[in-house]
């Protein structure tokens, strides 16, 4: 029985058969189909109406892409509100660290392996605008590069280069397969590691109808429609209703004569009609533009939600929320992203790094292959964990140290790097510390025991003597404010020296006591 993992293999090594067969892998597919290069785009959007975009849709239903493709080409061209928000969507990929990630359980050569694919990949200098026309898809459900391999030293290395959307079709038999267009009108399969094609899932269907700007096609016609109407309210705003006057028997000629002087008197200020006309002024045009300015509004919140998800980040500040209510909505593009680089991950996995493994790196697994993993972990709040993670380890939780890093998003520290460290003021030197640490060298009991010995030697003549005092001051006087007053009077009496030695020893005392408690669980 054939394992999946052997099936998967010896598709592979297919492939690049098959490719080999068809021309050199430095030879690009393009090449052989030249009248691709010498279309010219129409555009569809001139005069269009739901039936003319109905028409569109249907066409590329049934396997003709072109006029729709040309059709999302001027929409991103023409408005302005959905070039804003598609090219958010598209380029916030460009600001996230990404990395090969080797397999599971990956051996030595695994991990090297993707080292060196990694390597390869960041000496393209133009990987970050092949993952914008990347996005590219997103809009138009589908973006193509074709690669061509070219030699630098014993390694073959891949020049991509993107080809526009209109260049394909998809089979008749199977309306997930994307073909090149050529002149036999039913396409051609693309070249196994000839290509990086990209088919993206922003809604569910097939490819012709899994782009983003099907669903933007609608709200951008309705606003063109408002755009219009706006532009002829304006253009009459203000200006009085001009009517003509013509007698009975006047020619045509009159007549038009009397419509041009009627037309143009209003924004000349002056005319020439015939004698005998008149033209009549009434009053000027009223009304309000906050209808064609609602319907636009609601077009533009539409294309906002479709597009992030939501319009907190386009209306924030015009609507005076602030910018909090932006960093709300940015937390719902958040998903949007982690959807966008799984899906780039899963293309780059197939068309980029299988190829370039193959290629290059003998006996390579191709089921053992690195994969793209793009850092889409938002910052955790830094005083909020810096708080709560000492209390917690104080508590028993046993907490990773790679956990913490990842969470916070600060990289572990490499062999040789430069440490930040706290700086932890030295501790005053106090009499007595000598001695503690002469005791503490050896063991912890004994060193208990032999300071005890040490203070009832040296302290209980001291200590003998001041109770003797207070022994006499309390039998002499009769009220407490006497003793306190005599206590005050006798502390002058006793040695300085002598009393401040006694209490160091005390103290160092205490503290040792406290270690062998600790040492010994109590």
């Amino acid at each position: 029985m054939v394992s999946r993992s052997d099936n998967f293999i010896s598709q592979t090594w297919q492939k690049l058969a098959s490719r080999l067969s068809k021309a050199p892998v430095e030879e690009s597919q393009t090449s052989h189909v030249a009248s691709l290069a010498r279309e010219f785009a129409e555009h569809p959007s001139l005069a269009l109406t739901p039936s003319k975009l109905a028409g569109i849709f249907s066409d590329a239903e049934q396997g003709n892409l072109v006029q729709q493709c040309n059709l999302f080409e001027d929409m991103e061209e023409k408005d302005g509100h959905i070039f804003t928000e598609m090219s958010k969507r598209k380029r916030a990929i460009l600001g996230l660290d990404w990395s090969l990630q080797p397999p599971r359980n990956a051996t030595a050569g695994e991990k090297k392996t993707a080292e060196m694919l990694q390597e390869w990949i960041k000496d393209m200098d133009d990987f970050e605008d092949v993952l914008l026309d990347m996005g590219d898809a997103i809009g138009k459900g589908y973006s193509n590069h074709e690669i061509a391999w070219t030699r630098e030293g014993k390694l073959l290395m891949p020049s991509l280069t993107h080809r526009p959307a209109n260049w394909f079709t998809v089979d008749k038999l199977d309306s997930d397969k994307l073909l090149l267009r050529n002149d036999t009108g039913h396409g051609e399969e693309l070249w196994p590691f000839g290509w990086l094609s990209h088919v993206h899932k922003s809604k569910t269907g097939y490819i012709s109808r899994a782009g983003l700007f099907r669903v933007l096609a609608w709200p951008y016609l309705f606003k063109n429609y408002s755009v219009r109407d706006l532009a002829e309210f304006l253009e009459i705003y203000g200006l009085p209703v001009r009517i003509g006057t013509y007698p009975t028997g006047a020619s045509d000629k009159e007549k038009m004569a009397l419509m041009r002087a009627v037309m143009s008197i209003g924004h000349n200020a002056a005319g020439v009609i015939p004698q005998g006309m008149l033209i009549d002024f009434k009053e000027a045009a009223k009304g309000s533009s906050d209808p064609y300015k609602l319907m636009m509004d609601w077009c533009e919140a539409t294309v906002s939600k479709a597009v992030l998800g939501g319009t907190l980040t386009t209306t924030a500040e015009a609507t005076g929320m602030g910018s909090n209510l932006g960093d709300v909505h940015n937390d719902v593009r958040h998903d949007l992203l982690i959807s966008d680089v799984r899906q780039f991950a899963g293309t780059l996995r197939r068309d980029l790094i299988l190829p370039m493994a193959v290629l290059n790196i003998p006996g390579v697994d191709p089921n053992r292959l690195p994969y793209f993993k793009w850092n889409t972990q938002e910052p955790e709040d830094l005083k909020l964990y810096a708080d709560a993670i000492p209390k917690l380890v104080e508590n028993g939780m046993k907490i990773s140290v790679e956990w913490a890093h990842e969470k916070l998003q600060i990289p572990i520290a490499e062999d040789g790097d430069d440490i930040l460290k706290t700086t932890t003021p030295a501790p005053l030197q106090q009499p007595g510390n000598a001695a503690t640490a002469a005791l503490m060298a050896g063991d912890n009991k004994d060193g208990v025991d032999q300071f005890v010995e040490r203070l009832q030697k040296e302290g209980d003549a001291a200590i003998e003597k001041i109770i003797d005092k207070v022994k006499k001051l309390v039998d002499d006087v009769d009220t407490m404010e006497q003793l306190e007053q005599r206590l005050l009077e006798i502390y002058s009496f006793l040695d300085p020296e002598e009393f401040t030695k006694v209490m160091q020893l005390s103290l160092s005392a205490a503290e040792l006591a406290g270690r062998f408690d600790v040492t010994e669980g109590k």
